[in-house]
C-alpha cells in the first residue's frame, strides 16, 4: 500500500524511543497513516543501532501512533531518486539486531509496513489488523523483502495468493498461516506488546529472523505452488507484468540464497518502477481518490437518509435493491402489481441463495438482510422513505409517470433518483413540481457488483442531493463519477462513438472476431461484440431505433447489427449473437452465418473489404474513444479527464494497467492521436472531426494530466 504522509511536524521526528525497562519502545508517529517515508527510515534505523549499542536493553518493541502500525511507503518519493536508507536495508537491519524485534500490530500494516513488521523477529497483531502486500495494485512488488520472507515463513501458496492479490489478511488468518506469532487479547497495543516483549525476554528468547524460517523445506510442494501460480497469472494476468515478476522473486527464494534471491527482488522492483503499466496503474489508484472531489461536495452537506425506496423489481432494480440491503439501509420496493413485487423480491433473494449455497451467508444472515425488505404496489409505500431510485424500463414517458406519482407521495426533502442510461433528466425533472431534488444516479449491472455509480447532475438540482448522492455511492462502495447530462452521459456516449468506429472497421473488411481479439489482446477481458451478446443485442437496437429520427443522413449508418437483430439473434439469451452459444454455453463460437450476413451488407454498402492488423485496428477503436473523451471534458459533461478514465476502467472493462483512455492517450501521446485522426478524416471528415480540446492541448504542447492538475 502505499500512501502520503501530509505532517511537516511529524516529519521532524516521526520516531521515538522511550526506555521501558530492558524494553525499548520504539514508536513511528508520521501522521496520518504513518507512511514510510524517508525520516521514519532513518528514525527506525537509528532506533535499530542505539538499541544494539546500549547494554541495558534487552528487547526492542516497534508500535505505530494512530490509527495504524505502518500503512505504507510515501507516494510522494515515488520517482525521485532514492534517498538513503532504502527500506530493504531498514529490513534487513532490523531483522540482524542481537536484540530479540518485536512488532505489535493494530490497524494497517500494508505493503513496507507488513515488510517491517516481517524484519522483525516476532509480531503480535490485535483482531482487527489488516495485513497485506497490495503493490501489485500499483504494478509494483513488495521491494524490501516481502517476496522473500513471506514465503519462508508461511510457504510458496499461502505467500503468492497474498502477494498476487494484494488482499488484507485479518489477524486470524495471519496466525493460521504464521504470518504472525500471536493475536492480542485485547485492542490495547502498546500493554499488548509490552507483555509479549516481557514474556520473550523471561524466557531469554533470542533473535529469530524470517530469512531461516522453513516453510520451503519441502521443494517439491514449494515448486508445484510456484508452478501454478505462474499458470494462473498466464492465464488471467498474461497483460500485467508485476505478477510475471512477483511469481519470479517467488521462485528466487526456493532456488537462492537469501541474499542473492533479496538482491533479485530489488532487480525485479526496479523494473516494475520503470514500467509504463506502473504509471498506469498509479494514475489508476489517485484518479479513483479524485474522482469525489466536486464542486457541489464541497459547497454542500449531503441530506441525511437512513431508507431506500426502489422503483421496479427487474434485474437493475433487485440488484440496486442488494446494494442498499448489503451497505445495511432497509429497502422498500414498488411494482406495478403483486405478480411482478413477487418477482422482484425473487430476484434480491436469489442473489443471497447464491451466496448461501456458496457459503458466504447463513440462512439466518439472509433472513436478517431480507428483514429490511418490503414490497408494495402502492407507491404510497415511499411517503416516509429518504431517497427513491427509479428503476424502470428506459422509456422517457413511462418515467416520467412515475415521477409524477414521486412527487405526489414522496415527503419534502425526499432526493428523487433516476437510473437512466441515456434519457434527459433535465426535461424528467422538468416534469414534477420539485426539479431541484432530482438526479441521476446510473448504476452498471449487474449493480450489486459493478463498482461504477454516475452520478448525473441536471441543470436544477440543489447541491446537497449531489452531495447526497456521493454520500450515497460512498455508502454503498461504489465508485462515483460526477457527469453532465447529455445523450449517454459520459460512458455510454463515448462507447456508442467507439461502437460506430469497430462497425467501420468491420464493414470496411475486419472481421467482428478479428476486432473482439486486438481489443481482447489490448487488455480488454472482451471485445465490443461479445460484450454486445451479453448485454443483449436488443438493447443496442432500441436505442439505435430511438435516435434514427435524428441521425444526420449524411452520416454513415452500418446497418449489420440490425440484420442481426432482426432474426432474433439477441446474444447469450437467445444462443446467438454475433456468435453461437450452444446449449446455453457461455462462450461463444464463431458464426459462419454470421460472416455471411457481414459479406452481404458490404456488397450492398458497395464496400471492397480490406485486411486490417491488430495495431490498425486498436488505433481507430482508441482514436475514436479519446477524441469523443476529449469533446466530453472540453463541453463539461466531465469535469477532468481523469473522471473519463475512472468511468472505463470501472464500468466498461479498460485495462487498469493502462490507466484510462486519456491517460493512454498521454502515454501514447497526444500529437500521435491527432495525427491518426487526421489521416482516418481523410476517409470519413463527418466522423472523424477531431475534437477542439485535443487539437488545442497539441498546439500548446499540454497533455490531459496537465486539466487534471488545473482542477486539483
Amino acid at each position: 500500500m502505499v500512501q502520503e504522509a501530509t505532517s511537516s511536524a511529524a516529519e521532524a521526528n516521526p520516531v521515538s524511543t522511550e526506555l521501558r525497562g530492558k524494553i525499548l519502545l520504539v514508536t513511528v508517529d508520521n501522521p496520518p497513516v504513518n507512511a514510510l517515508g524517508v525520516a521514519v527510515r532513518r528514525g527506525l534505523m537509528a532506533a535499530i543501532e542505539a538499541a544494539d549499542a546500549n547494554p541495558a536493553v534487552g528487547a526492542v518493541l516497534i508500535v505505530g501512533a494512530g490509527r495504524n502500525f505502518i500503512a505504507g511507503a510515501d507516494i510522494r518519493e515515488f520517482g525521485l531518486p532514492p534517498q538513503p536508507p532504502l527500506l530493504t536495508e531498514v529490513c534487513s537491519r532490523i531483522e540482524a539486531s542481537r536484540k530479540p524485534v518485536i512488532a505489535a500490530i493494530h490497524g494497517a500494516a500494508l505493503g513496507g509496513g507488513l515488510e517491517v513488521a516481517l524484519g522483525a523477529h516476532y509480531r503480535i497483531a490485535v483482531a482487527s489488523a489488516k495485513l497485506g502486500l497490495p503493490e501489485v495494485a500499483l504494478g509494483l512488488l513488495p521491494g524490501a523483502g516481502g517476496t522473500q520472507r513471506a514465503p519462508r515463513l508461511v510457504g510458496a501458496a499461502a505467500a503468492l495468493d497474498i502477494i498476487l492479490s494484494g488482499r488484507h489478511v485479518g489477524a486470524a488468518e495471519a496466525l493460521k498461516l504464521g504470518l504472525i506469532d500471536r493475536v492480542a487479547q485485547s485492542d490495547d497495543t502498546l500493554a499488548e506488546g509490552l507483555a509479549y516483549a516481557q514474556e520473550l525476554l523471561a524466557a531469554q528468547a533470542g533473535p529469530r529472523r524470517s530469512r531461516d524460517a522453513q516453510a520451503l523445506a519441502d521443494r517439491a510442494t514449494a515448486q508445484a505452488a510456484i508452478d501454478a501460480a505462474r499458470a494462473d497469472v498466464q492465464k488471467k494476468q498474461r497483460h500485467l507484468f508485476s505478477p510475471h515478476k512477483i511469481v519470479e522473486a517467488v521462485q528466487a527464494a526456493l532456488d537462492k540464497p537469501f541474499d542473492e534471491a533479496l538482491k533479485l527482488e530489488r532487480q525485479f522492483f526496479m523494473q516494475c518502477l520503470d514500467s509504463p503499466q506502473r504509471a498506469g496503474l498509479i494514475h489508476a489508484f489517485f484518479a479513483e481518490r479524485e474522482v469525489a472531489k466536486v464542486p457541489e461536495a464541497a459547497a454542500a452537506q449531503p441530506r441525511p437518509f437512513k431508507t431506500i425506496g426502489v422503483v421496479g423489481g427487474g434485474t437493475m432494480g433487485a440488484g440496486i435493491a442488494v446494494a442498499a440491503l448489503d451497505a445495511g439501509l432497509p429497502v422498500t420496493m414498488v411494482e406495478r402489481d403483486q405478480v411482478s413485487i413477487d418477482r422482484g423480491r425473487a430476484n434480491v433473494e436469489k442473489v443471497y441463495d447464491g451466496l448461501v449455497a456458496k457459503g458466504r451467508m447463513t440462512v439466518e444472515g439472509q433472513a436478517a438482510v431480507m428483514a429490511r425488505f418490503t414490497g408494495s404496489t402502492d407507491y404510497a409505500a415511499f411517503k416516509d422513505v429518504d431517497l427513491v431510485i427509479e428503476a424502470v424500463f428506459e422509456d422517457i414517458e413511462v418515467k416520467k409517470a412515475v415521477f409524477a406519482e414521486l412527487d405526489r407521495v414522496c415527503k419534502p426533502g425526499a432526493v428523487l433518483a433516476t437510473n437512466t442510461s441515456y434519457l434527459d433528466i433535465d426535461a424528467i425533472a422538468a416534469s414534477i413540481s420539485r426539479p431541484q431534488d432530482v438526479i441521476g444516479l446510473h448504476f452498471f449491472s449487474p449493480a450489486n457488483i459493478m463498482k461504477l455509480l454516475e452520478i448525473v447532475v441536471p441543470a436544477k438540482v440543489s447541491a446537497d442531493v449531489v452531495a447526497t448522492a456521493f454520500e450515497l455511492a460512498k455508502k454503498l462502495k461504489k465508485v462515483p463519477v460526477r457527469a453532465g447530462v447529455c445523450d449517454g452521459f459520459i460512458g455510454n456516449r463515448i462507447l456508442a462513438v467507439y461502437r460506430q468506429a469497430a462497425d467501420y472497421l468491420m464493414e470496411d473488411g475486419a472481421s467482428p472476431y478479428e476486432i473482439d481479439a486486438a481489443v481482447r489482446e489490448f487488455g480488454y477481458p472482451m471485445g465490443p461484440f461479445q460484450v454486445s451478446d451479453l448485454a443483449g443485442g436488443d438493447i443496442g437496437w432500441a436505442t439505435r431505433k430511438r435516435k434514427a429520427a435524428t441521425r444526420n443522413p449524411a452520416a454513415r449508418y452500418v446497418q449489420i447489427a440490425d440484420r442481426i437483430c432482426e432474426r432474433g439473434w439477441f446474444g447469450q439469451k437467445t444462443q446467438r449473437g454475433w456468435y453461437q452459444y450452444p446449449q446455453g454455453s457461455r462462450s461463444g463460437q464463431q458464426d459462419p452465418e454470421v460472416l455471411a450476413i457481414v459479406d452481404a451488407e458490404r456488397q450492398r454498402a458497395g464496400i471492397t473489404p480490406r485486411s486490417f492488423s491488430s495495431d490498425e485496428i486498436i488505433r481507430r477503436y482508441m482514436a475514436a474513444m479519446i477524441n469523443e473523451g476529449a469533446n466530453v471534458v472540453h463541453q463539461r459533461i466531465a469535469l477532468r479527464p481523469l473522471d473519463v478514465d475512472v468511468t472505463f476502467l470501472y464500468g466498461y472493462g479498460f485495462p487498469r494497467f493502462r490507466g484510462g483512455p486519456m491517460k493512454y492517450a498521454d502515454m501514447v501521446g497526444l500529437d500521435k492521436v491527432l495525427a491518426d485522426i487526421r489521416e482516418f478524416a481523410k476517409e470519413d471528415p463527418l466522423f472523424w472531426q477531431p475534437s477542439p480540446l485535443l487539437v488545442q492541448l497539441v498546439e500548446e504542447g499540454k497533455n490531459f494530466e496537465s486539466l487534471n492538475k488545473a482542477a486539483a
